[in-house]
């Protein structure tokens, strides 16, 4: 809809642009305030195009108005007020743009252009989640999610557990790992966080995240505050955090922060790994995105042998000397302590789970030398990779996860 009192204007937006091209019809056209929110909700309009200065009741003021009623409608400012509070006001209205008259019809036709792409955008996200939502079982969902708060939270006896575990078909051993994913974009306790909207999110999250565990046998949940958890029977792989990062900026356009803590206990030991793990994330939020994207990359890229400081930094285009200081600033570890973190949690896995040759594991785990493979893994663990696979352990050092 387009909003103007002086007909010559509204009638140029009408011509200057081929709406059909652009995928948009006007479906009304006002000349004063009142009238265009009167139209705007009769015709549930998408976008409006609006002056600031019309009669009986102002821009800034329908659009308040518009928000309140229409909040999904997107709104683009046409005006000839170039003073810095009717901008200000405008943008604090979230609306899409604030152009100048007379304003050039390239400039208009690129503006709603980017209005139609983010429209196409939502509709897909929302489709996505509300599809998401028949690929689970709403009672056992229930079900779990009572089970779980109630273990975490040190509310359930063992024999209790137990049982509970049986019902859902898991396995009555501890789990290997609890993982927690936080998304600050859709904290619970936030107030513009709708009902319908919360519940549509936490279905479309779990079925990412059950698409990405399918394999494992898992129990997944959320906190009263927003947070997810995976509780895991099974070996990790350290791909499997920027892969749940990814998905969910890639499906919901959300970013997220994972973090993972091994179980070493039994059951009963689960509640103080949950509160560790917990606690933790929200350390992790803290992570600037560039340490993020560099600590995902690796995850991805370090059984290559080719990885390399230099070739980390040309990837995420920041200087080498840079991107080494603020890992290590961030993560208290070097670019070279990282890899090699990463390098022997999977050889150790490899050796527990495989017989595989020492030599093999070496190129697994990004190591084109046995010998400089064995070196690190002596210096990290405190024993060969022979004598590890042997069950000789140096009791002075503790054995990665």
């Amino acid at each position: 809809m387009i909003a103007d009192d002086e007909p010559n204007i509204r009638e140029g937006i009408r011509d200057s642009i081929n709406w059909n091209e652009v995928g948009m019809e006007v479906v009304a056209e006002a000349e004063d305030g009142e009238e265009a929110l009167e139209l705007a909700l009769k015709h549930e309009i998408d976008i409006l195009l609006v002056d600031l200065n019309m009669p009986i009741m102002n821009g800034l003021t329908m659009v308040k108005h518009l928000r309140q009623d229409l909040p999904g409608c997107r709104v683009l400012v046409i005006s000839g007020y170039d003073q810095f509070s009717y901008a200000q006001e405008a943008l604090r209205l979230q609306v899409e743009d604030y152009l100048l008259k007379p304003v050039k019809p390239e400039k208009l036709l690129e503006v709603l252009h980017n209005i139609r792409d983010k429209i196409n955008q939502q509709a897909e996200k929302t489709n996505y989640m509300k599809m998401a939502t028949s690929h689970i079982t709403q009672h056992q969902l229930v079900i779990q999610e009572r089970f779980c708060r109630d273990w975490v939270e040190g509310h359930l006896s063992e024999t209790k557990t137990l049982e509970q575990l049986r019902f859902l078909e898991m396995p009555t051993t501890a789990p290997t790992h609890i993982i927690v994913i936080r998304s600050q974009e859709f904290q619970f306790d936030q107030p513009l966080i709708r009902g319908n909207d919360r519940e549509i999110f936490i279905f479309a999250v779990k079925n990412i995240l059950l698409e990405i565990v399918n394999e494992k046998k898992s129990l997944i949940f959320t906190d009263s505050k927003g947070l997810f958890f995976i509780i895991l029977w099974g070996q990790v792989q350290e791909d499997l955090f920027s892969k749940i990062e990814n998905a969910i900026q890639e499906y919901l356009k959300a970013a997220a922060t994972v973090y993972a803590e091994p179980i070493t206990g039994d059951l009963m030991d689960v509640p103080t790994f949950y509160k560790n793990c917990k606690s933790k994330v929200y350390g992790e939020s803290i992570v600037s995105p560039i340490v993020k994207r560099a600590r995902n990359y690796i995850r991805e890229h370090y059984t290559s042998t080719d990885l390399t400081l230099d070739s980390l930094a040309q990837s995420l285009q920041v200087s080498p000397v840079y991107l080494s200081r603020t890992i290590k600033q961030e993560l208290g570890l070097s670019f070279v302590s990282l890899i090699t973190q990463m390098r022997m949690k999977k050889a150790i896995s490899l050796l527990n789970s495989t017989d595989l040759q020492i030599h093999e594991i070496a190129e697994q785990v990004g190591y084109d030398s046995q010998h400089y493979f064995s070196t690190a893994f002596k210096k990290a663990v405190g024993v060969s990779p022979n004598k590890y696979r042997k069950g000789i352990y140096n009791e002075d050092k503790p054995v990665m996860d």
